[in-house]
């Protein structure tokens, strides 16, 4: 059985190997939280160099409006494979995600929520 923290490592590996493969770009960098019946996962680093510049255009919120559409439509598109992942992963089966970026800030967050809590080792301390 692995630990929390060898969860963690494996899911944001697999969520850059999405971002890569299927979105055509990764992260800069990656941190993962399983919580409860949770994961977090926080990319930083996702917009690419014509999404920044969208993200500049005079009128901000048309430029920020159509990036968060087109990220989100990609995403819904791709996510019975980040769902087959995860439950490859964990043993468990995603319930729902949730999803936003920051075109300020070039963050990301996905949210998953899990059928049930994923069983891990426990680490001592």
């Amino acid at each position: 059985m692995k630990t929390k923290g060898e969860l963690e490592a494996e899911i944001g590996q697999a969520v850059i190997r999405f971002k890569k493969e299927y979105m055509g770009r990764g992260p800069l960098a990656v941190r993962t939280y399983l919580i409860d019946d949770m994961i977090l996962v926080r990319l930083q680093g996702v917009l690419t160099p014509a999404e920044q510049k969208l993200a500049q255009v005079e009128e901000r919120s048309r430029g920020r409006d159509l990036i968060k559409r087109v990220r989100l439509e990609l995403i819904e598109h791709g996510r019975p494979l980040l769902d087959a992942v995860l439950k490859e992963i964990l043993g468990v089966g995603v319930v729902s995600l949730h999803t936003d970026i920051s075109t300020r800030t070039g963050e990301s967050i996905l949210l998953f929520t899990l059928a049930t809590r994923p069983q891990y080792e426990s680490t001592r301390e």
